[in-house]
């Protein structure tokens, strides 16, 4: 008989919560002609771990045209990606280098600009990279075309996952399908850290050829497997002020409001240590929250 003690009932509610989110979660509707974002999820259950797609509700929408002082490593990333859309042969692409420069706003702007002509983004973990060839089987007969974005991917020193990432870009004919590229962000260029002694292992022969080490060309050997490396580097001063402007005059601002917001915009970038165009996002944001706060007063 159902118990009328209210102190047991709400055990037994409590319980029976915690077994039902240790169950298997019902998979989410895709509808992958009107959703472009997901996020690929892997959640341990009573029944073992069970990986799905999830859609992204609430996009974080960026356009190209807010990519500021990256002018060259956007074209050849939206190059690419134009050539991946329209079904011709495009490569994996790792962009790398400073914090906050865009790297990954870049790849977000390719589905803005890409994602009426069939562009879906698939965002993953990389602990959850092995997955890959479920994914593909699970996108390869659809008629649009996927990157699997992977964002701050870098491993360390004896981290198995890196294996499992050399298999799925190159190490077997089923590992990636035709509609579905890999992008990467890091900000290690061969995704793993460097130190003094791997280059002990380096040998010259007779004719002056340097010949890396084991280590060296394990490290070189993984970053090689994206077919495109785009490098990006820290603003000066004058490119920092630029991104401000730009985003000040997205939210509106008049011409004086920009020029006035130039010194606090270098006091903030000094307190973080950072000109990036994070920073300069966060700065714009708070500059013009303040404004439109004082104009309402």
């Amino acid at each position: 008989m159902p118990t009328t003690d209210p102190k047991t009932a709400e055990l037994w509610l409590r319980l029976g919560q915690k077994l039902e989110a240790l169950l298997p979660p019902s998979p989410p509707v895709i509808d992958f002609t009107k959703q472009m974002a997901f996020r690929w999820v892997r959640r341990a259950t009573l029944l073992g771990h069970v990986s799905f797609l999830q859609p992204v509700a609430s996009f974080a929408r960026i356009d190209l045209a807010d990519l500021q002082h990256v002018e060259s490593q956007a074209e050849r990333v939206v190059k690419n990606t134009r050539q991946f859309v329209r079904g011709l042969p495009a490569n994996n692409v790792l962009l790398t280098g400073a914090r906050g420069t865009g790297k990954s706003s870049l790849v977000r702007a390719c589905l803005s600009a890409f994602g009426d002509a069939g562009l879906r983004l698939i965002e993953i973990d990389k602990d959850d990279l092995a997955d890959l060839p479920q994914i593909a089987e699970m996108i390869g007969q659809r008629p649009e075309r996927f990157i699997l974005f992977c964002d701050d991917l870098s491993f360390e020193q004896g981290e198995a996952g890196y294996k499992a990432l050399k298999t799925v870009l190159d190490g077997g004919l089923s590992a990636q399908a035709d509609n579905l590229l890999i992008y990467a962000t890091s900000n290690r260029r061969h995704l793993m850290p460097e130190s003094m002694k791997d280059n002990l292992s380096v040998q010259y022969d007779e004719q002056g050829d340097l010949h890396p080490g084991e280590t060296i060309e394990e490290r070189i050997s993984l970053s090689e497997r994206f077919g495109l490396w785009v490098s990006f580097h820290s603003f000066n001063q004058a490119d920092y002020l630029d991104i401000v402007a730009h985003w000040l005059t997205r939210y509106g601002l008049s011409a004086e409001d920009l020029q006035a917001a130039r010194q606090p915009a270098l006091q903030w970038a000094t307190e973080r240590g950072s000109r990036s165009g994070r920073v300069a996002l966060a700065f714009a944001k708070d500059w013009a929250a303040q404004k439109n706060a004082s104009a309402t007063e």
